[in-house]
């Protein structure tokens, strides 16, 4: 990690911080359903972050805030940044608790933390002066500890303070909404054990729980438990397992303990969801884990998050991996501690998300805010890319950061009430960016008139269970049926296809399979393969324009597993792929007039997922 960061701080140059019915329709369906799809950011850094702070951010939560409104924020590398679409529906700013607003307080004359002995060299002209004061700090993630000149928590209090206020200033009922939230930074050795915390509200803590009071998730857990036996209700939020080194998700506890079913209970009632992506690569599976699945090699991220260091073990790294490893471990043992709903969100250190490749400024302030900081160009104003320019992307963690995402929740208004209880109760999706509102129902009296019945989802909600639900079969012997449907970003590409991906245990063994289930174009899956054809769109990467009269508006679908087997257990969850679109990298290639750094993919399909919804065979 210090390593990473010593890197970070040189590229700034700058001292400081089955069966399937398809319908393609011209415009989004417009029945009136019982809960709307709601959009936001869970995953939002600003200048209380000391690795945000260093990098010259100096935005607040109130600019979070207003950025996520529509408005424009300034960005550390000096132009503005503002969404490209619709406000957001509602956001949490999440900075990290460990050394929560030290580094402004560092940088305060009048405050006694810039008289510790290497304060002044946080904010040298002197970038290795720099570097030896900053590792000090990143360092202590590492190994747990807190530096003894910095044992103090009046920064902590403060800077908690004044986002619990920003939160509340900018709290719109019925319009907009703010969540209280911070981030636990847990890093042993460099592993990725990071969750982002967020409060029901009105009640919070006085302080929020860091890596330095304990580096053991558990040890989290057993702090909100505590927190909600006083009334302060939260739930966290695991993020990139990708950079985790197969340790997010293992079959042993924190200290290699066996699994219990209260071990399960305790990690589901405190953490029901996931993040599947974010800047820092998707967390989907890997094409090691889905040899099967040719879409599994979007935006991999295959090195440690903080040095450039590689993945090992993707086994217990990657959430399709392990929803599986639930169901081994239920079959197996009888608990399940991975039956967690899907999100994505931004992790932006700059308060406001680069979720648009077209628009994209990356996430680490001046570090990384300029295409050739960020390697999407050649160096030193070259026209194309020399041999020691070709250098593996891993080495520039930059250039393989994404443009990425938003959470999408199904509730009845946009209140923290409301917001807060589709987290709770899984009724999520996730996206890599575009505004892909996406519905999942399995249900055992699900008829093809719903696809076209303006009460579908009053029925649906009914008799059938939403994304993030449990399906009992009671008795029933054949499969129960799948409503999947999805709508496209006005603002962003057109939909290629709907598919359903199948996870199962078959002898003891994981098992996956994808089907494709709706298609554009008037096509239809291939039986023998459950895939669609192309339906050939295209990109011009002299100009990333796209085919014009290829994909749809929206798909839905009601589908059978034609290798439905009543008596084993499952989950099932949905993914929409759009046509192929050029990747912020080759954006920034575009208008800069060189060719695309090698290495990188020029095109990428955006996409969305659905939470999962299991299949709990007959006891």
């Amino acid at each position: 990690m210090r390593l990473f960061f010593k890197t970070l701080l040189a590229a700034t140059g700058m001292a400081l911080a089955g069966s399937a019915v398809a319908q393609t329709a011209s415009e989004p369906d417009t029945q009136t359903p019982t809960r709307s799809a709601y959009f936001g950011d869970l995953h939002i850094h600003t200048k209380y972050s000391f690795d945000a702070f260093i990098f010259n951010v100096r935005t607040t939560p109130d600019d979070a805030y207003r950025y996520a409104k529509g408005e424009a924020i300034p960005h550390p590398s000096g132009y503005n940044i503002r969404l490209a679409g619709e406000p957001l529906d509602f956001i949490a700013v999440t900075d990290h608790a460990e050394f929560l607003g030290v580094l402004p307080a560092m940088a305060d004359p009048d405050h006694p933390l810039s008289k510790v002995s290497y304060a002044e060299d946080m904010f040298s002209t002197d970038r290795a002066k720099v570097i030896t004061a900053f590792n000090r700090i990143v360092a202590s993630l590492g190994t747990g500890q807190r530096p003894p000149e910095l044992d103090t928590l009046e920064p902590v209090k403060s800077a908690w303070s004044e986002i619990i206020k920003a939160a509340e200033r900018h709290y719109e009922p019925g319009s907009f909404t703010t969540l209280v939230a911070y981030e636990y930074t847990s890093a042993p050795e460099g592993r990725n054990l990071h969750r982002n915390v967020i409060f029901a509200g009105p009640n919070y803590p006085e302080t929020p729980y860091a890596s330095l009071d304990s580096q053991n998730p558990e040890d989290l857990w057993a702090w909100m438990d505590e927190l909600r036996a006083n009334g302060i209700e939260a739930l966290a939020i695991p993020h990139n397992s990708n950079g985790s080194d197969g340790t997010m998700f293992e079959r042993t506890t924190y200290d290699g303990g066996p699994q219990d079913k209260a071990y399960a209970e305790r990690r589901m009632r405190n953490e029901p969801l996931v993040e599947i992506t974010q800047v820092k690569g998707t967390s989907e599976t890997h094409p090691a884990l889905s040899p099967n699945d040719e879409w599994a090699n979007f935006e991999i991220m295959q090195t440690y998050v903080g040095f450039p260091r590689r993945i090992t073990e993707f086994e217990g790294g990657y959430v399709r991996d392990a929803l599986l490893t639930g169901l081994q471990k239920e079959e197996q043992e009888g608990f399940n501690p991975y039956k967690f709903g899907l999100v994505a969100a931004s992790d932006t250190h700059n308060a406001g998300g680069p979720i648009d490749e077209r628009r994209y400024f990356s996430k680490a302030g001046i570090a990384d805010g300029t295409p050739e900081a960020r390697g999407s160009i050649p160096p030193g104003g070259a026209g194309h890319w020399s041999v020691s320019g070709q250098q593996d992307v891993f080495e520039s963690q930059f250039a393989a950061w994404s443009a990425s995402g938003l959470a999408g929740v199904w509730a009845e208004e946009n209140t923290r009430e409301s917001i807060y209880a589709a987290l709770r109760r899984k009724e999520t999706f996730a996206t890599s960016g575009p505004r892909i509102r996406v519905r999942f129902f399995a249900g055992a009296k699900l008829a093809d008139a719903l696809l076209t019945d303006p009460a579908a989802t009053q029925f649906l909600y009914d008799t059938g269970v939403p994304m993030g639900g449990e399906l009992p079969l009671d008795n029933l012997r054949s499969s129960p049926r799948f409503f999947a449907w999805a709508v496209r970003d006005a603002n962003g590409g057109w939909l290629q296809r709907v598919q359903i991906i199948k996870g199962w245990i078959e002898d003891g063994e994981k098992k996956e399979k994808i089907f494709d289930v709706s298609c554009s174009d008037g096509l239809s899956p291939d039986p023998e393969t459950h895939r669609c054809p192309d339906n050939g769109a295209t990109v011009d990467l002299s100009d990333c324009s796209v085919s014009e009269d290829k994909g749809a508006t929206e798909l839905k679908a009601l589908w059978e597993d034609p290798e439905f087997d009543p008596d084993v257990r499952a989950f099932y969850y949905v993914r929409v792929l759009e046509n192929p679109s050029c990747r912020w990298s080759t954006w920034d290639a575009l208008r800069n007039g060189t060719p695309i750094r090698p290495g990188l993919q020029p095109v990428i399909q955006e996409r969305a997922w659905s939470s999962p919804i299991w299949i709990e065979p007959d006891a």
